[in-house]
């Protein structure tokens, strides 16, 4: 297939892009910057440097590529960046969606992988729930992810489009950009300094493995025929920030990982909503996907990735 990637460039488009070259499709990533390693630019791997709230450009890639399907990342992502500046984020998570659905509908595109968030859901009304939590997000970053999967069901009901949403959880391992658990714990540990995380030992959170993430977005973009338009993906278990820190210590002796007490805050500000385990029994029933990663196995392939990555340079 030939797939277009919107943020292509990012932590989450990088790694499907690469993904998908590996197995022999075609990834057009479009993204406003290319940062991180990949495949080597080819015929399969076309990296075009642009904006989702470019509606022309948007237009232009998808005339001149042809694309089939599309996979989109492209977003501002974060609680914190969500709030420091909410306008932005509406203009290029909102806005920028629209101009991908726009720029399907033109070009007779119908399916589009849309990567949404737990975020979407607010607290968690329980420690595990499924797909059928009302969505009652409270910040910026899940209100935009629950819009635009509303506006992917309106394009489908006017336009036949098919947007499937996969509710991606807190995912990591390497590249992640962001200074957030666990990279900071990992980081910490390797380099041989001491952390103390002021807030968050009771935070209970679902994390996701990387590639277990990629896999999830290619059993959706194979799967003939969808008869749900969103899909939990996670490792379906989640564990407090006290229990990630003794784990990290655990794979690297004599790292000094500590946690205070309460809540998790996001960049020791903002206070985390209840969280828990994501149900992902839809997706292994309907996908016949399932992580291979539980967080202990994911952060051995974290550290193990990053202390290579160091050894090659």
């Amino acid at each position: 297939m030939r797939i277009l990637i919107t943020g292509g460039g990012g932590f989450l488009g990088n790694a499907v892009a690469n993904a998908l070259v590996a197995r022999g499709d075609t990834a057009v990533a479009f993204d406003t910057h290319f940062s991180l390693d990949g495949a080597p630019e080819s015929d399969h791997h076309i990296r075009l440097g642009g904006d989702i709230t470019d509606m022309a450009a948007l237009a232009q890639v998808v005339r001149k590529h042809r694309p089939e399907v599309v996979i989109h990342c492209a977003a501002i992502v974060g609680v914190l960046s969500s709030i420091g500046s909410p306008i932005n984020i509406v203009r290029i998570n909102v806005e920028g969606s629209i101009n991908v659905f726009e720029a399907m509908r033109l070009g007779d595109i119908k399916r589009c992988i849309h990567i949404s968030s737990e975020e979407a859901y607010g607290e968690f009304r329980s420690h595990r729930m499924d797909e059928s939590h009302p969505l009652e997000p409270v910040l910026p970053y899940g209100i935009c992810k629950a819009t635009v999967e509303q506006l992917g069901r309106t394009y489908r009901d006017l336009h036949g489009l098919e947007v499937i949403n996969l509710r991606t959880s807190w995912v990591y391992g390497p590249g992640l950009p962001r200074d957030r658990i666990p990279r900071n714990m990992v980081l910490a540990a390797l380099e041989g300094r001491a952390l103390h995380i002021a807030h968050g030992a009771q935070s209970a959170i679902d994390h996701t493995y990387v590639d277990d993430w990629v896999t999830a977005v290619l059993a959706a973009l194979d799967h003939a025929e969808h008869r749900y338009d969103v899909y939990n993906v996670s490792s379906g278990h989640s564990c407090t920030v006290k229990e990630l820190a003794e784990i990290v210590t655990e794979l690297v002796p004599g790292a000094e990982i500590s946690v205070g007490p309460g809540m998790y805050r996001h960049g020791n500000q903002i206070e985390l909503v209840r969280k828990g385990a994501l149900d992902i029994s839809r997706a292994d029933a309907e996908l016949g996907w399932k992580p291979r990663f539980d967080i202990r196995s994911g952060l051995a392939a974290y550290i193990k990735a990053l202390r290579e990555a160091k050894t090659q340079n």
